[in-house]
Order: structure tokens, then C-alpha cells, then sequence
């Protein structure tokens, strides 16, 4: 049995995905086998400020690397700015506060962009922190790739297999909406793999008028359907003008009385369902082509599910690697991906930054050579 070393806390914290019950499975284990004591906080930052913590043996972590979700839980809370009764409040004192006083040595945060800043505020607040990057849109800079991605992107692809049938069926448009904030990725992988003839996101302004005469243009060569795979986060060059990304770029068009729904809903701390950016563009389509148009948005069926076999790999190599940085006490750092070896990345380099799609990426031109329109000109 090794020495005893000292105790870490470990946390989820973000949207859920498929691996971070995984990732907390190889995380605990290495810790364990290097001597580390290991407590669980549960619902990320808040089970922190809150001091919900409990001591993990190995028997909890048992069974658990190809279930879905996490079993500690978690939350969007930000330890900065955090929901307390009627009030957001500045809750950093006191997770440094609990922090020391459950006597933890350094404390292992799983998540995505949200969760590199809120880190690295927590470090330079006293503590040490070391971070494993979580997402399903593969956007934490500093890293080659995401765990969750591969997972998600494999739900996408078959759900556009899918649509394949139904779309020759009935000769229609059918649009896809894919998951992944600002970044395209998601939709950019599971377009080429799903062989979808319309590929539209957030990095390339899209201009309707050439959708609609690229999906006229299959029509005229017989192909009587089109599958558009459409990232959440997507502009058109009329929004991309506003000086806003992504979803922002919309909510700027947005009329006063939503607006005013929105202002309500973030003051009560509360999510607002929203439609869809798949449909209007749907609808605007139909009206342009005179073909009958059908969304589908998948929302968060891609972060269910059990985690692919890359994923579970690569959350037990991220997972271990943590273990052995612990073990060398080094720490405030990104375990990231990097080639085919993890490595860490100090969070000072990347918290507040994002990866995004490069125009020039590999993906894009082999989208382009097959004759997949990117929504930026008439294929």
C-alpha cells in the first residue's frame, strides 16, 4: 500500500457528457494507487461553497467506466458568482474556506471552458487546482481533443444516417441541429461522416440564397433530398455583421418583448427555452426553394448515453495522467491531449480562451472535395 500522501477533491462541473464518470474512475483510482485520499464534491462549484463533500473508496469507483453522466453530479454554478436564495453572490472565500477546511491538498476539476476560467480563478484565490477538459464541442484551447466528443459525435452521425431514409423517402430538406455553442466541430465531423450535403457553422458566415441554390442545383441532378447538418452557434453574414457570435448574433435581431423575457429569465437565474435556430432557417428555405422542409434537433441526446470505446480509453489515459501529476505534486494546470501523449498545460495559457474551427482546417477542405456546401457559396 503506498504512503499516504495527502487528500484531493474532485468535481464536475458544466453541462453533463458521455466519459466523466469514466474520467472520475481513472482520476480516483491512480490517485488512490499513489496514496492519495479522495473526496467527492457533489454539483460542481456549488457542492463546494456548500461543503457537500464524501470520502470515494475504490468500491465506488467500480462499474462505473461505461455508465453515462456523473455520479457526483453537476451544476453551472460559478464560485464568483453564484445563486444564494434571491441574491448572486461572490461565494470565493468560502469555497477557499471549505477547501481548507475538508484539509485538501489540491482540488481536480472536470470541465470545459467555464470550468478553466472558475479554476484558475480559484487558484489565484489560494488554491491548488489541476482540470481534465470535458466537453462534447472539443473547444477547450490547450488541447488536441475533448473527452465527450467522439461520444457526441457519433450519437450526430448516426442520427444522420438516419434522417437519410426518411429524407429520400418523402424528397424533403431535412435540417439538423447539432450541439456545440460557438465552435464547429461537432457539426463539422458528424457532416462529413454523415455525408450531410449542407454543413453550416458558427466559423463561416452562411448566405441563404447559396444554401437554397446548392440544394436546387441536387435537385436538378436528380437528387431529389438534402440533409443540412446546422451547429446551434451559426450566423448568417447579415448577423456576423452585428459584431456578435453565434447565438448572440441572434438574440441582437431579437424584438423587444423577447428581450424582455430573456432580461426576466437571467435575473431569476433561470434557463429559457428557446426555438431552435434550425427552424427558421427551415422555414426560410422552404419559402425559398418551394421544398418541403423538416427539423430535427437532437439537443441533449448527445450528451446521453454510455461513452465510445475512444472515449472511455481516453478518459482512463487523462485520468491516470492526473494520478501521476499528483503524485509529482504538480499542479494548477490543464492535463491536456496532446499528439498521443497527455501532458499539462498551465491554466494560466488557456483559461478565457477558446478552439475554434480554423478556416483553413483540414475538415473543411475535405468537405468542400466532396461536394458538401459550407453555406459560403453555391455548390
Amino acid at each position: 500500500m503506498a504512503k499516504s500522501r495527502g487528500t484531493i477533491g474532485i468535481l464536475t462541473a458544466g453541462g453533463d457528457c458521455p466519459g466523466l464518470n469514466a474520467v472520475i474512475r481513472g482520476v480516483s483510482k491512480a490517485a488512490m494507487h499513489y496514496g492519495w485520499k479522495v473526496m467527492g464534491v457533489r454539483d460542481g462549484f456549488r457542492g463546494l461553497v456548500e461543503n457537500r463533500m464524501e470520502r470515494i473508496e475504490s468500491i465506488n469507483v467500480s462499474g462505473i467506466l461505461t455508465q453515462g453522466g456523473t455520479f457526483l453530479g453537476s451544476s453551472r454554478d460559478k464560485p464568483h458568482k453564484i445563486r444564494m436564495g434571491d441574491k448572486v453572490m461572490d461565494m470565493t472565500d468560502v469555497a477557499v474556506a471549505n477547501y481548507k477546511k475538508q484539509r485538501l491538498d489540491c482540488l481536480v476539476c472536470l470541465g470545459g471552458n467555464g470550468t478553466q476560467k472558475n479554476a484558475f480563478r480559484l487558484q489565484k484565490a489560494g488554491m491548488n487546482v489541476l482540470t481534465l477538459p470535458k466537453t462534447i464541442d472539443n473547444d477547450v484551447a490547450g488541447t488536441d481533443i475533448t473527452f465527450g466528443f467522439d461520444s457526441a459525435m457519433s450519437i450526430a452521425t448516426e442520427a444522420i444516417d438516419r434522417l437519410h431514409s426518411t429524407a429520400t423517402s418523402h424528397h424533403r430538406i431535412i435540417v439538423c441541429e447539432i450541439m456545440g455553442h460557438d465552435a464547429g466541430w461537432l457539426a463539422l465531423g458528424a457532416g462529413i461522416a454523415g455525408g450531410a450535403d449542407v454543413i453550416l457553422i458558427p466559423e463561416i458566415p452562411y448566405n441563404l440564397e447559396a444554401v437554397a441554390e446548392s440544394i436546387l442545383n441536387r435537385r436538378r441532378t436528380g437528387k431529389r433530398f438534402s440533409i443540412m447538418a446546422v451547429a446551434e452557434g451559426v450566423k448568417s453574414i447579415k448577423e456576423a455583421a452585428n459584431g456578435k457570435t453565434g447565438k448572440k448574433a441572434a438574440k441582437k435581431l431579437q424584438t423587444p418583448e423577447e428581450e424582455e423575457l430573456r432580461r426576466r429569465a437571467k435575473a431569476q437565474g433561470v434557463h429559457l427555452v428557446e426555438e431552435p435556430v434550425a427552424n427558421k432557417i427551415a422555414r426560410e428555405l422552404q419559402a425559398m426553394t418551394g421544398v418541403e422542409a423538416r427539423v430535427t434537433s437532437l439537443g441533449h441526446v448527445q450528451r446521453g448515453g454510455s461513452p465510445t470505446p475512444f472515449d472511455r480509453l481516453l478518459c482512463t489515459r487523462l485520468g491516470t495522467k492526473a494520478g501521476e501529476l499528483l503524485k509529482e505534486n504538480h499542479f494548477n494546470a490543464l492535463v491536456a491531449v496532446k499528439g498521443n501523449t497527455c501532458v499539462p498545460i498551465p491554466l494560466e495559457e488557456i483559461a478565457g480562451k477558446k478552439r475554434i474551427v480554423p478556416t483553413d482546417h483540414p475538415w473543411l477542405q475535405t468537405a468542400r472535395l466532396v461536394e458538401t456546401c459550407l453555406g459560403d457559396e453555391v455548390v
